[in-house]
């Protein structure tokens, strides 16, 4: 099954979802690693097909070309930057306590704004009506000046009253302007506060304030939360490629080859079209089976026959030299059937279930707090977990009792302990057996 995931590029979202995450980061690495190889070994036929005069010379891209290249870290891995971890950055704290100043200063000014058109409104309104009933004196008493001098008086009169509401009003104005500068400062001191005390108490609001909050927390750990599988991942990607060279499974180009299922015959074949005029082609593997099978189960029927045809006779689900079943094997169940035989047992108990999914098992793990999933590839001539271990077993059985002493991811550390059997009559493997 790996070895066509990565002939094809391609994995069904189903069975990507049957996956763990460590299970999906280090299927990438292995992928990213299948397209390299291929880039080389087409830039080697490229130059070979040059140096051969089969293949005009590949014209250099010019200095101006547009590209992309990506910053290493120290690591050699791709530099990534997370907000405030940054040389430089100022903390998230720092960020935070900028942020509610500036939004209690932005509240306060509005409120402010606005409490100066109300005031606005009532100074011009007071001073207007003022002014009025003023002129409605004089007015009044308008029949009791006759002479010119009087009137003269008169339009003095109103001038000099004009003048000083005038006056009255600019000096309210400010008096008001003031007021409302002082109560906008308490008002932002207030606002402040009140947001320092829900950040310390955390209350359960579903205020803008606090979403904004919490929202600003969930990117900063889902950042976190990523950067640290990602270094999970390369960290089990390369603990599995050392336990792999020590035990001589990987060996050079040819292992590249073993992994996607070519032989000797096959390589040389590359190496000879290498020399002609056209690309390589597709490299065909050897038809070894009595049916043919499709590449992934489509049918329980299909499955039935294929562990009776190419699993009975390798002893999957049996005990070692003896005639009797696995403790650990069960049948065609489903996800939900295998938690539901763990739910009740303690952490490292574990089953191992024929897949529905791929040509292989699933082996059920219990966690302290839930379960886990990995799928066993069997489609070739071993057995291993799918895109996690590099090792290789000849049987079932020795997968499993491998990894009774070695666990199987560094990150989750799971070590099988304790078998779960069977529950009911007749076991749900009968129909395997029949």
């Amino acid at each position: 099954m790996l070895q066509q995931i990565l002939h094809d590029m391609y994995i069904d979202p189903e069975l990507l979802a049957e996956l763990s995450n460590v299970q999906k980061h280090i299927l990438f690495y292995k992928m990213r690693e299948e397209q390299l190889r291929r880039w080389r070994e087409r830039e080697a036929w490229e130059a070979l097909a040059q140096a051969e005069g089969l293949r005009p010379p590949t014209v250099k891209r010019a200095a101006s070309d547009k590209h992309i290249q990506w910053l290493l870290g120290a690591d050699g891995e791709v530099w990534v930057w997370i907000m405030g971890d940054g040389p430089g950055d100022k903390p998230y704290e720092e960020i935070s306590e900028e942020l509610m100043a500036q939004r209690a200063r932005l509240q306060a000014q509005r409120e402010a704004e606005e409490l100066w058109r109300q005031k606005e409104a009532e100074i011009t309104k007071k001073f207007r009506d003022a002014l009025a009933n003023e002129k409605a004196r004089i007015l009044a008493e308008k029949w009791k000046v006759e002479m010119e001098d009087r009137k003269a008086a008169k339009v003095l009169e109103e001038e000099r009253i004009h003048e000083e509401f005038k006056r009255k009003e600019e000096e309210e104005r400010k008096r008001g302007e003031e007021q409302i500068r002082l109560q906008e400062e308490q008002r932002a001191k207030e606002l402040y506060w009140s947001l320092k005390r829900a950040q310390l108490q955390s209350p359960a609001s579903e205020s803008e304030e606090r979403a904004w909050e919490e929202q600003l927390r969930r990117s900063k750990a889902a950042d976190e939360e990523r950067s640290r599988r990602a270094q999970r991942a390369r960290d089990e990607y390369r603990r599995h490629s050392l336990r792999a060279i020590q035990k001589g499974t990987v060996a050079g180009l040819s292992s590249m080859f073993r992994e996607l299922g070519q032989s000797h015959e096959q390589e040389a074949r590359l190496c000879h079209h290498l020399s002609g005029p056209g690309p390589p082609g597709p490299l065909a593997v050897p038809a070894s089976r009595a049916w043919e099978r499709p590449l992934r189960p489509v049918s329980r029927a299909a499955i039935v026959r294929w562990f009776k045809e190419e699993q009975l006779p390798r002893r999957a689900g049996f005990e070692r030299s003896t005639k009797a079943i696995a403790p650990w094997f069960h049948g065609i169940i489903s996800r939900e059937d295998a938690e539901h035989l763990l739910e009740n047992m303690t952490e490292g108990a574990f089953l191992v279930r024929v897949s529905e999914k791929i040509w292989g098992y699933t082996l059920s793990y219990r966690l302290q707090n839930g379960f886990k999933h990995f799928l066993v590839d069997a489609s070739g001539d071993f057995y291993s977990f799918l895109g996690v271990d590099t090792s290789r077993h000849a049987t079932l059985t020795d997968l499993v009792d491998f990894h009774k002493e070695e666990i199987i991811t560094v990150s989750g550390g799971e070590l099988l302990q304790e078998p779960c059997g069977q529950r009911d009559s007749p076991p749900d493997y009968h129909l395997l057996f029949e």
